[in-house]
């Protein structure tokens, strides 16, 4: 039987196992879908070997950057991001080559888009690892000025202490691309000065489980 599957680590909070089992059955798909929980990234070669069955990989934190290097080749979108959330198996004989994309960026495009308004022109994105690239890419794309908030200062990029209310206050787009808030930890958010979102603030959350996170009650309050 074909197998796909989801590698990252932990995976706990992933409702891809049944998402894609009941569509395999739905459109009567041969095919399974299965957790690969890695807690290395190099543990990803022997995945490979002893799956001979993979046709495809998901891939979510904290490897969307770490895995390019097992990849032989990314299409366009996820060589300019440096990040990837899909890997395609193509099998010819004995030869194997593994292909790497970001879906992530229509994703994430079409949610926001429905969501935007004029007042949304400056942003805030949370986070730097392999998700917030195609969160800058998208929001390039859309000419929305935005900084990144990281735990710690860079280039270009601000510390969470350094973000004051003034700046959250002019930023009506706020994106969280960190795990914060993920199940089973889901008592944590980032740590912004929430007491300036305003009514007119548009707050975006990659993290799906629970539907509800922190970051969102709190920008709600």
């Amino acid at each position: 039987m074909t197998t796909y599957g989801l590698i990252g680590y932990p995976l706990g909070h992933s409702f891809s196992v049944p998402y894609f089992s009941k569509k395999f059955a739905e459109e009567k798909i041969d095919a399974e879908y299965r957790n690969f929980p890695l807690e290395e990234v190099s543990h990803f070669e022997g995945l490979v070997r002893h799956e001979p069955h993979l046709a495809g990989l998901n891939v979510t934190v904290p490897y969307k950057q770490k895995i390019l290097p097992f990849l032989d080749a990314l299409d366009r979108t996820a060589r300019t991001i440096g990040a990837v959330n899909t890997i395609r198996f193509c099998r010819k004989g004995s030869h194997l080559a593994l292909l790497g994309y970001n879906t992530d960026v229509t994703g994430f495009e079409r949610s926001l888009k429905e969501h935007l308004t004029p007042d949304h022109q400056r942003a805030l994105v949370l986070g730097t690892g392999g998700s917030s690239r195609a969160v800058e890419f998208v929001l390039e794309g859309l000419g929305i000025e935005y900084k990144m908030i990281s735990r710690s200062r860079g280039e270009d990029v601000l510390a969470y202490e350094e973000l004051d209310p003034a700046l959250v206050a002019k930023s009506r787009l706020i994106i969280n691309t960190t795990p914060l808030g993920m199940f089973p930890r889901v008592d944590s958010s980032p740590d912004i000065p929430y007491r300036a979102i305003t009514s007119g603030h548009l707050l975006f959350d990659l993290v799906y489980n629970p539907e509800k996170t922190q970051f969102l009650s709190k920008g709600e309050m």
